[in-house]
C-alpha cells in the first residue's frame, strides 16, 4: 500500500514540473515564475499577470497543448490496458491493432468531404473517427477470433493487415483531394501534431479519457479476472460477452475522438501499460490510473522533444513515438518468441 501511495505521488508530483515545463520551453523560452502567475492568475487565485504577450503565448498557445498533450497520452494508455488484456497479450494496442488508421480514415473521409453530403452533415469529424475505428477493430477481432478464444497471432496479423487497408484508403483520398492546403494539414495531422490544439479541443478529449480511465478503474475486479482467461472468468461471475464488447465499443471511441484531435499517434498504448506494469503490478485498480498519468507525462516530452529538437521547425510527435516504439515492439517480440520457445 505505501508503494502505491509512493508512485501516486511521484506521478503527480511529476506531472506538476512537466506541464509547467512543457509551457515554459519553447522557441522563446519562459521563466518559471511567469508560467505559475499567468495560471495563477487564469485561476482567479492571484491578481498579478505578465505582459500580455507573455500571459497570451502560455495560456492561449502552449497550456491547450500541453493539457491535450496529457490527455491524448493518458487516452491512448489506457486503451492500450484495455486491448491488452482483453486478448491476455503484451503486443496489443490502438495503432497496431488497426483502430488508430481506421479512425484515420473515418475522420480524413469526413475532413476532406469524400463522404456523401446526407451523412456528412448528421456527423462530426470525432463520431466518424470513431466509426472508422470501430468498424476496425470489429473486423479485426472476427478475424482473430477462433471457437471460444482469440488468437493472438491472427490478431496481430488481422491488426497489420487493416492499418495497412486503411492507410491506403487514407491516402487514396488525401491525395485525390483538389485542395493543396488541405491536402498539407492532413499529410501532417495523420502522423500526428498538437500544433492545431486549442482549449475548444480540451473538453472532447477530456470527457472520452477522464470518462474511460474512470470506467477501466471501476471495472478493475473484472479485468482482473480476464487475465486469467475468459472461462475462468466467466465461472467468477463477469459477464465476459458483454465486458468485451464495452471494451471494443471504448477502444474505439477514446481513439476515435483523440485521433480527430491530434492525428495518429502509435505505439503509445504499447509502452507505456507494459512499462507500468514492471513499476506497480498488473492490478488494474493501480494499473489504469498509473498509466494514465505516466502516458500523459511521456506524450508532453515528446512533443516538447518534436517542437525544439530541430531549430524554427517542427517534427510531427507521431515521428518520435514510433522511433521509440517500433524498436520496444519488436525487442518485445522477440522476448515473447523466446518465451514460448
Amino acid at each position: 500500500m505505501i508503494r502505491k501511495w509512493l508512485i501516486g505521488l511521484v506521478l503527480v508530483v511529476s506531472v506538476a514540473v512537466t506541464v509547467a515545463c512543457g509551457v515554459a520551453i519553447g522557441s522563446t523560452d519562459i521563466a518559471l515564475l511567469d508560467v505559475v502567475r499567468v495560471i495563477a492568475s487564469r485561476l482567479g487565485v492571484a491578481d498579478a499577470a505578465p505582459p500580455a504577450t507573455i500571459d497570451r503565448i502560455i495560456w492561449d498557445l502552449r497550456m491547450p497543448r500541453v493539457v491535450l498533450a496529457m490527455l491524448v497520452g493518458g487516452g491512448l494508455s489506457i486503451i492500450g490496458v484495455a486491448m491488452q488484456t482483453l486478448v491476455r497479450n503484451p503486443l496489443a494496442e490502438p495503432y497496431i491493432l488497426g483502430i488508430s488508421g481506421g479512425a484515420t480514415a473515418g475522420a480524413s473521409l469526413f475532413y476532406l468531404g469524400f463522404l456523401p453530403p446526407v451523412i456528412s452533415k448528421t456527423l462530426s469529424m470525432p463520431v466518424a473517427a470513431f466509426a472508422g475505428g470501430l468498424a476496425t477493430i470489429v473486423i479485426v477481432y472476427l478475424v482473430a477470433r477462433t471457437e471460444s478464444r482469440v488468437s493472438v497471432a491472427r490478431l496481430l496479423l488481422a491488426g497489420v493487415a487493416m492499418s495497412a487497408l486503411t492507410s491506403s484508403i487514407t491516402s487514396f483520398i488525401t491525395f485525390s483531394s483538389p485542395e493543396p492546403d488541405a491536402l498539407r494539414a492532413v499529410l501532417f495531422w495523420l502522423l500526428g501534431s498538437f500544433s492545431g490544439a486549442r482549449w475548444a479541443l480540451i473538453p472532447g478529449a477530456a470527457v472520452v479519457s477522464v470518462v474511460g480511465a474512470i470506467l477501466l478503474t471501476a471495472l478493475a475486479r473484472p479485468l482482473d479476472a480476464m487475465l486469467m482467461g475468459e472461462e475462468p472468468a466467466y465461472h467468477l461471475g463477469v459477464p465476459v460477452e458483454s465486458l468485451k464488447r464495452g471494451l471494443l465499443v471504448l477502444a474505439a471511441l477514446v481513439t476515435g475522438v483523440l485521433v480527430s484531435t491530434s492525428g495518429a499517434i502509435g505505439f503509445v498504448g504499447l509502452i507505456i501499460p507494459h512499462a507500468v506494469r514492471m513499476v506497480a503490478g498488473v492490478t488494474h485498480r493501480t494499473l489504469v490510473p498509473a498509466s494514465f498519468l505516466t502516458g500523459g507525462l511521456f506524450m508532453v516530452w515528446a512533443d516538447l522533444a518534436a517542437r525544439t529538437l530541430l531549430p524554427a521547425q517542427e517534427l510531427p510527435v507521431g515521428i518520435l513515438t514510433a522511433l521509440c516504439g517500433v524498436p520496444f515492439f519488436l525487442w518485445l517480440l522477440r522476448q515473447r518468441g523466446t518465451t514460448s520457445s
